[in-house]
């Protein structure tokens, strides 16, 4: 791809077009934006992204299905034993804090949403343990709605490289996202930029050499 690098744009216009660029030529690298975490219905999404936190999907994947058959229901979670409860998230990292924040949004699901895992970012983001990352998963994938973009350690890191934010806090990455792409975007792109940013772009050793988007990236080849 050469040493030449891209250089980092800074006006709103400038980043949609450069967005829109990028965006072409993720389409083209991962046309499936299936999400690779197993799940039937919105408790499991919403349980299984709990988990992924720190964690690789697959290994949430070896999880969930002993998880699912012991604790059904938002209402068999609520009233799951946290011992036992940890036993089984354990292989996933941070078993405590994820038990505990499975149970607690377990029971107010069952208490203040009759059961159902509700359907809205203020709804979600009121649950204990989840932010806008996670209900950003579960809206768009379990309910087809569109209320932001996903921004996990890789859309982060990657959105940063390409210039197309400025920020590392993760709403103001979101923020910037939501600004230059247009709505029919904002999900299979974040989830492009993650499969990129785990092949590809890398935290320590990016592959700029291997890259696809270093013509457009003022970040390739400036790592040692």
């Amino acid at each position: 791809m050469g040493g030449r690098k891209a250089k980092r744009p800074r006006s709103a216009a400038r980043r949609k077009a450069r967005a829109r660029e990028i965006s072409g030529v993720l389409a083209r690298e991962y046309p499936d934006t299936s999400i690779s975490l197993d799940w039937e219905g919105p408790l499991q999404i919403l349980v299984a992204t709990i988990l992924s936190a720190q964690c690789t999907d697959a290994r949430v994947n070896a999880v969930t299905p002993g998880l699912f058959e012991r604790w059904p229901t938002a209402r068999a979670l609520a009233a799951a034993d946290p011992a036992e409860l940890e036993a089984v998230v354990r292989p996933t990292g941070f078993f405590r804090n994820k038990s505990k924040h499975i149970r607690m949004a377990a029971r107010k699901i069952v208490e203040e949403h009759g059961g159902e895992v509700p359907g809205s970012m203020d709804e979600l983001t009121g649950l204990p343990g989840v932010a806008r990352k996670t209900a950003n998963v579960v809206l768009s994938n379990a309910f087809d709605r569109h209320e932001g973009v996903v921004v996990d350690t890789h859309v982060k890191r990657v959105a940063k490289r390409l210039g197309l934010t400025d920020h590392a806090d993760p709403v103001k990455v979101e923020r910037d996202l939501m600004e230059i792409l247009p709505l029919e975007e904002w999900r299979p792109f974040a989830f492009r930029l993650i499969l990129h940013g785990r092949r590809t772009c890398t935290a320590r050793k990016p592959a700029c050499g291997e890259c696809p988007l270093a013509g457009l990236c003022p970040s390739a080849f400036t790592f040692g």
